[in-house]
């Protein structure tokens, strides 16, 4: 399911509010609408969607329905255990690396950095651990 929300400057906000895995959207004969076709059907009536009664649902109703569809089973999330911190800002560091660990690292192309501290992390996190 899809919701249209007002957004910013007059633009709607697209809202999903059911995933289903690729496999089951090409099983399922589900087909993919850009925004702009989704617009478009919106405006002329021709979407499948009975707006005014998903307007008119209470969150509790909502949440039933979300609850009771075959798509959803499994798929609760606690959400009030999320938190979101911003990322700690990275360190500058020269070092020295051998050659070849190097271009091991910049021959994985874009990112090769970020990899590079996934493996120091990891190294970090398994010593903390022992």
């Amino acid at each position: 399911m899809v919701t249209f929300s007002p957004g910013i400057q007059g633009g709607n906000a697209r809202r999903i509010i059911s995933f289903r895995r690729a496999r089951d959207v090409e099983e399922r004969g589900i087909v993919r609408y850009t925004d702009k076709e989704l617009e478009n059907m919106h405006v002329h009536g021709k979407d499948k969607s009975d707006w005014k009664s998903a307007a008119a649902m209470s969150g509790k109703e909502i949440e039933a329905a979300v609850a009771g569809d075959e798509d959803e089973i499994g798929m609760h999330i606690d959400w009030s255990a999320i938190s979101t911190e911003p990322p700690r800002p990275k360190a500058v560091l020269n070092m020295r690396v051998d050659y070849e660990v190097l271009e091991f690292f910049r021959s994985q192309g874009k990112g090769y950095q970020k990899k590079i501290n996934a493996v120091l992390r990891s190294y970090v996190e398994q010593k903390q651990r022992h």
